[in-house]
């Protein structure tokens, strides 16, 4: 999922919502990394935040790189391992550009505010102005630069707008901490859930959040 390998110096090798994702993250915590690509987000928050890190990556691949430079990842599926976890396992549950990816996005976000006292989610946002253009135009499934499959061999099978999140996350009850997007620039702006256009005008969607409790 990561483009590059794991770099332990720095955020330059990272994606740029997976910069956003680390800084969320408190030092010293525990984190799962679900879809952890070659571990480049695994690496940084081990190395610059101390965090107690695991990793879960279904390509064999991804495990491989991971396990070379000493991560802890073991091979396995978002849609079916997740139960496998106890309750509260983790500070973190991080699924960085893998939810449209899921067989049901409903379920594996609800087993990560289960496992995780928080879950960090990115997604791209199918309600991007330039997506609804180019389908509006062309009458075609649209490519851009973070949907970048042709419509038969996407592995993205759920994808969804900033709402629609938001939605699924009233439905389950999951309360959403902190929203941050990024415009078609790659700018990063803090995400106001009564903003009138960020789910216009932002290509991603990056969402802190957790379950809720009876003090909400």
């Amino acid at each position: 999922m990561v483009v590059g390998g794991p770099d332990h110096e720095g955020q330059a090798a990272l994606r740029s919502d997976l910069r956003i994702v680390a800084d969320m993250v408190e030092p010293g915590s525990r984190v799962l990394d679900v879809g952890c690509g070659d571990g480049a987000l695994l690496a940084y928050l081990g190395h610059v935040k101390q965090v107690d890190g695991r990793g879960v990556e279904l390509s064999q691949s991804g495990v491989n790189a991971c396990v070379r430079h000493g991560l802890s990842v073991i091979q396995g599926d978002a849609d079916t391992d997740l139960k496998a976890y106890p309750s509260d396992a983790f500070d973190y549950v991080i699924l960085g550009q893998t939810l449209q990816a899921t067989r049901n996005p409903k379920e594996v976000l609800q087993e990560m505010v289960r496992i995780g006292r928080r879950a960090i989610v990115s997604f791209p946002n199918f309600g991007f102005w330039k997506v609804r253009l180019e389908l509006l135009m062309t009458g075609r499934m649209p490519m851009t630069d973070v949907l970048s499959y042709e419509w038969y061999e996407t592995p993205n099978i759920h994808l969804c707008s900033l709402k629609d999140f938001i939605s699924l996350c009233d439905e389950v009850g999951v309360v959403i901490e902190r929203g941050v997007v990024l415009n078609s620039g790659g700018r990063d702006i803090d995400f106001s859930p009564g903003g009138l256009f960020a789910n216009l005008f932002s290509r991603e969607g990056i969402f802190l959040v957790r379950r809720r409790d009876s003090s909400d």
